[in-house]
C-alpha cells in the first residue's frame, strides 16, 4: 500500500470481522445494554433528554457524511442522495425519537432492526477502517438506528402489530418501484436493485440479477415476521391467560 492510501485508510485496512469490526459491534452492544438498564429507571425528563441527544447525534452524523463526501470530491447524485434505506432510517429514527410517532416507530422497528443489523454485519465501508471518519460515520449511523429501535421498544414500551407488517411491506415495495425509476434515470444503484454492491454481502447467496431481488424480498419478509414473533407469542399467551 502506498503512503497516500495508507494515510487515507488508516494503519490497517478494514477487515470483515477483524478487530475494528468487532470493536464497533461491541460498543453498540454495550451501549444498548447500558441504555436499557438506565432507561427503565430514569425519569421521563431524563429519557426525553436522551432521545433528543440520540436524535441530534444521528442528524449530525448524516450531515457529516454528506459534507465529508462533498469536500473529498466523491459526492455524486448517483451515490449520495439520501435514498438508500439506511439513510432514510437515520432520518426516521430522529423523527421517531423526537415525536414518539407510532407509525414511524413501526417502520423503524421492522425495517431498522432488519436492515441496519445486516449493514453492521457486512458494512459498506470499503477499506476505510479505524480511525478514519467513515468508520465512525458507518457505525454511528447504523448503530444509532438499531439503538433507537431497541430503546423505543424496551424502554418507551412501543410495539408493532400484525397490520404493521403489511403496511411496511406495501410501502417498501412501492418505494422500490420509485427507486427503480430513479436508478434508470440517474444510472445509480440505490437499494442495490440495479446490481449487487461491490463488497461481500448476504446478497451474494441469493443468485444473479434480477433473481436476487426476489430473494432479497423473501429474506426481508422473513426478517419482518421474525421481528414480530415475540409480540405474537406474547399476545397469544395473554389471550390464553384470559
Amino acid at each position: 500500500m502506498n503512503i497516500v492510501t495508507q494515510k487515507e485508510y488508516g494503519d490497517i485496512p478494514f477487515q470483515l470481522f477483524g478487530l475494528a469490526h468487532w470493536s464497533g459491534l461491541g460498543c453498540i452492544l454495550l451501549l444498548n445494554g447500558v441504555m436499557v438498564y438506565w432507561g427503565r429507571q430514569a425519569s421521563a425528563r431524563a429519557r426525553a433528554i436522551w432521545r433528543c441527544t440520540l436524535a441530534s447525534l444521528l442528524l449530525l452524523n448524516e450531515a457529516t457524511w454528506q459534507l465529508w463526501t462533498w469536500k473529498s470530491g466523491s459526492w455524486t447524485p448517483q451515490s449520495m442522495l439520501p435514498l438508500h434505506l439506511c439513510n432514510l432510517l437515520v432520518l426516521l429514527s430522529a423523527y421517531v425519537l423526537l415525536t414518539k410517532n407510532q407509525l414511524g416507530y413501526e417502520f423503524l422497528y421492522l425495517l431498522g432492526l432488519a436492515g441496519a443489523t445486516q449493514a453492521l454485519i457486512t458494512p459498506d465501508i470499503g477499506n476505510w477502517s479505524f480511525p478514519n471518519i467513515r468508520y465512525f460515520i458507518i457505525f454511528i449511523g447504523h448503530g444509532g438506528i438499531v439503538t433507537a429501535a431497541i430503546y423505543m421498544t424496551l424502554v418507551e414500551g412501543y410495539r408493532p402489530y400484525w397490520r404493521s407488517l403489511w403496511r411496511v411491506i406495501l410501502y417498501l415495495n412501492g418505494y422500490m418501484g420509485l427507486i427503480g425509476i430513479v436508478n434508470g434515470v440517474l444510472q445509480s444503484n440505490y437499494l442495490f436493485i440495479a446490481h449487487k454492491p461491490n463488497l461481500p454481502t448476504l446478497l451474494d447467496y441469493l443468485g444473479p440479477w434480477p433473481w436476487y431481488i426476489l430473494g432479497m424480498e423473501g429474506v426481508g419478509i422473513g426478517c419482518l415476521i421474525l421481528l414480530y414473533m415475540p409480540f405474537y407469542w406474547r399476545d397469544r399467551k395473554h389471550r390464553q391467560g384470559n
